[in-house]
């Protein structure tokens, strides 16, 4: 069997370390560092790091490009896959294990290439995405194609439903293209840089929605930034965060938030979209309607 070094960090890698274990022995497990997370600021494993030890497998958590290296060098792996691990991987570095490293990426390489490309994706209405696993090279997402699977973007799936299922569908790919590819069955065919698209990283500022926007460009953005950072707004002067909305053919008056037939609406400057879940300041998501019921129905202002 193949001996592997798994590198990833988030939920979405998790699926493939499993599937990986089947057709490879991993010998470690290379995660991010524990952080600080939630109001106790308690550092926190990451998801990898906590399937890793389920598994029985070694972990290493390298804070610099060294001991990075160093723990490429004592895994005596054969190949490398990466998923989402979160940090640059130098050229000595890709050079240690003998079949290079692959990458299960999470779009139809050359489109989206960088670090978030299901966000990317939702944002710019595409209708398709899918996963490609390549092999990594110097450059961003640039590397040689090994294999690549299609799926159909659902109109309301957000980019957390989004990603859970392209991290399975990534998982059975990775499961059945490695083995065949250490085997030297897989012929790697050059990524093209017509079409390419950069999919850098997002911002909270960038989640923020204006009565300026149409209704197509804030249901794209409700989805896609779901369930991080959450897109958002002001109310009456405090931040407003918008989880779920829905088209509607009934107008509202831009920059107001009322109720119609036991409906909310968010007034646009080009029409409204009807919401069906928020997050006012300080409290849990709730039910729209359930949130103006709070207000007697009283319309709100928004948008800064």
């Amino acid at each position: 069997m193949t001996r592997a070094v798994f590198l990833g960090s988030p939920a979405a890698a998790v699926p493939s370390l499993r599937a990986l274990t089947g057709v490879a022995e991993v010998t470690s497990v290379v995660t991010n560092p524990d952080r600080p997370r939630g109001r106790s600021g308690t550092p926190q494993p990451t998801p990898v790091k906590d399937a890793a030890a389920e598994l029985g497998i070694a972990v290493e958590q390298p804070a610099s490009h060294l001991e990075l290296l160093s723990a490429l060098i004592g895994s005596g792996a054969e190949v490398g896959v990466v998923v989402a691990y979160g940090r640059i991987i130098r050229p000595e570095a890709l050079r240690v294990p003998a079949h290079g490293f692959v990458n299960v990426h999470f779009s139809l390489l050359p489109r989206w290439r960088g670090a978030s490309p299901v966000v990317r994706s939702i944002l710019a209405g595409d209708d398709e995405t899918g996963v490609t696993i390549m092999q990594l090279d110097e450059g961003m997402d640039t590397g040689p194609i090994l294999a690549m699977e299609r799926t159909t973007i659902g109109p309301s799936e957000t980019a957390g439903e989004l990603t859970h299922r392209l991290a399975r569908i990534g998982a059975d790919l990775l499961a059945d293209t490695l083995p065949r590819y250490v085997a030297g069955d897989v012929e790697p065919r050059p990524q093209p840089d017509d079409g390419a698209t950069a999919a850098g990283k997002v911002t909270v500022d960038e989640a923020h929605l204006s009565p300026l926007h149409g209704p197509d460009a804030v249901l794209r953005a409700v989805r896609a930034f779901a369930p991080r950072p959450g897109a958002w707004t002001e109310v009456e002067g405090e931040r407003f965060k918008i989880w779920s909305a829905v088209p509607t053919d009934d107008d509202a008056e831009p920059g107001r938030i009322t109720e119609r037939d036991g409906r909310v609406l968010l007034g646009l400057r080009r029409g409204s979209v009807e919401l069906l879940e928020v997050q006012p300041p300080g409290k849990p998501r709730m039910d729209a309607g359930a949130w103006m019921n709070g207000r007697r129905g009283e319309p709100a202002e928004w948008g800064a």
